[in-house]
């Protein structure tokens, strides 16, 4: 009989070890993402420096800039979503500064508002430079004679912006200008779902024992019978 059992207590110990090594593992990817977000926010939050000239998309990700200089009325208009608000416009706008003509993500604003005039104005803004990860198989090309943008797309606005490859996402400004609401980078959006899955795999061990113990119940109560 216990050759007979042999075999799927085997399995029942190694699957529950796999289930359960892979629980372990997610929940030190857990402690992982959790200590790689927090040095993001620290960054975010980090003191401004002067705009790079040749910043490195991903050595400065997340650099937080600032600068003197005029928010052009050249804009870009990017739709997107917010869970309070629900679908809103992204402003990316030409930023003038010190010779140069860089981007700027003032912010949001609501659909209606789209083709609402906003003047330029000179101002002193602090942001973080940002290359967002939004493009995908799925992602409609952009409607450019109407304005409509379905990702930011850094090098395709600089193109049509005719600036640089540059994108800052506004903090604050000076001027306070208030026609535009900003929405800053943080890291919000990068996914942690590693508690999700430890859950996942550990509830799956228990299972695999509960299925399992079962199984040799069962096999134990066909021998004596």
């Amino acid at each position: 009989m216990l050759r007979r059992l042999f075999l799927p207590l085997f399995f029942g110990i190694l699957g529950t070890a796999i289930l359960l090594w892979l629980g372990t593992w997610q929940v030190q990817r857990l402690a992982w993402k959790e200590s790689v977000l927090a040095e993001i926010n620290a960054r975010i939050a980090d003191a401004p420096v002067s705009i790079p000239q040749s910043p490195d998309a991903k050595a400065d990700r997340y650099l937080p800039v600032e600068g003197e200089g005029q928010i052009t009325t050249d804009e870009i208009h990017v739709l997107a979503s917010s869970k309070k608000t629900g679908a809103i416009y992204r402003v990316v706008s030409a930023f003038e500064t010190d010779g140069r003509r860089l981007m700027v993500d003032r912010g949001w604003i609501k659909p209606n508002q789209k083709d609402t005039p906003r003047a330029s104005f000179e101002t002193h803004i602090i942001g973080n430079l940002h290359w967002p990860d939004e493009i995908d198989s799925y992602t409609p090309a952009p409607d450019v004679g109407k304005n409509i943008w379905f990702a930011r797309d850094v090098a395709a606005m600089a193109e049509v912006l005719n600036a640089e490859p540059i994108l800052i996402v506004l903090r604050e400004n000076t001027a306070n200008n208030t026609d535009v609401t900003p929405f800053p980078v943080t890291a919000s959006g990068i996914p942690n779902d590693h508690l999700q899955y430890a859950v996942t795999w550990f509830g799956l061990a228990l299972v695999w024992v509960s299925m399992t113990l079962y199984y040799l119940r069962r096999m134990r109560t066909r021998e004596k019978v």
